[in-house]
């Protein structure tokens, strides 16, 4: 798929689209060099279109073409929010169809991994290689406790006056609250254009489903041949370390990145040996 539009290089300045497919109108972003198979990222639990990390998108948009999207019914895309992951991976697989592309990289980040699972699982030739970062495999130890980890330390945001995020992506050491307020800062960039903030209703969805997620048989990750990079912190509360260690081992050939004294934004308090090791997978 190739345009004549002139590239974007800043996240920060992407302007925001829209597409329908299937009756819902999608709302997303897209930046880099257009052309050749692009990189899709899927977002995680509660985020927008302005939770991703301008470093990292604007590393990748670099060298590919990046597409950032908001699933049904969160932000400004309409419909309502899927109960399912596999719901939710139908909508993606709409998504992707509907821009024209029949081949695809993926990004994914917590939720948007266990989306990015189910898509490749039903949709095997849409996929070409996979970033698979702070997530888990379907019924996978401890993931439906996501909901009384997120409640938790979202009421600890709220008595000390912090973004929710400082607390869910990372330690409550010097390190990671360093790490915290230089990402929430580095998502405040984008001064214009910005995207509507998740409703509440379409938050709590999101959890129930990932409680189901976790809850369900698990999926034969066994069919994955796609290249895999699989990311995480080694003090990871939301979805456990030791679950990016069983992808590991369930996903055959897959690489594993394990960053020291981190946890569920390791990639962002990583990003510069991130961006490095996520561009060089992606474009061998």
């Amino acid at each position: 798929m190739t345009t004549s539009e002139p590239v974007v290089s800043s996240y920060a300045y992407a302007p925001s689209k829209t597409v329908t497919a299937n009756g819902i109108r999608y709302a997303y972003r897209e930046l880099g060099p257009r052309g050749g198979i692009p990189v899709v990222f899927f977002v995680h639990l509660a985020a927008t279109l302005d939770n991703w990390d301008p470093r990292i998108v604007d590393a990748i948009a670099a060298h590919r073409h990046v597409i950032t999207f908001d699933q049904q019914g969160v932000g400004a895309s309409s419909g309502r929010v899927p109960d399912t992951m596999e719901q939710a991976a139908d909508d993606a697989y709409a998504f992707i169809s509907a821009l024209g592309h029949d081949t695809i990289d993926v990004f994914a980040l917590s939720m948007g991994g266990m989306i990015a699972q189910d898509l490749v699982v039903s949709h095997p030739e849409l996929i070409r290689k996979l970033v698979l970062t702070g997530t888990g495999p379907r019924g996978g130890k401890d993931i439906d406790k996501v909901a009384g980890i997120t409640f938790y330390d979202v009421l600890r945001s709220v008595l000390t006056r912090s973004d929710p995020k400082e607390f869910l992506f990372f330690n409550r050491d010097r390190v990671g609250k360093t790490a915290g307020k230089a990402f929430v800062a580095r998502l405040a960039e984008r001064t214009r254009d910005r995207d509507a903030k998740i409703s509440l209703r379409a938050f709590a969805t999101q959890l129930k489903a990932i409680q189901s997620y976790g809850r369900s048989r698990p999926s034969d990750l066994g069919v994955i041949t796609q290249p895999t990079l699989i990311v995480n912190g080694d003090h990871y509360r939301m979805v456990p370390t030791v679950l990016s260690q069983d992808l590991h081992r369930r996903i055959a050939g897959s690489e594993l990145i394990i960053y020291p004294n981190s946890g569920h934004g390791s990639i962002f308090q990583y990003w510069e040996q991130f961006t490095t090791a996520a561009a060089k997978f992606l474009t061998d």
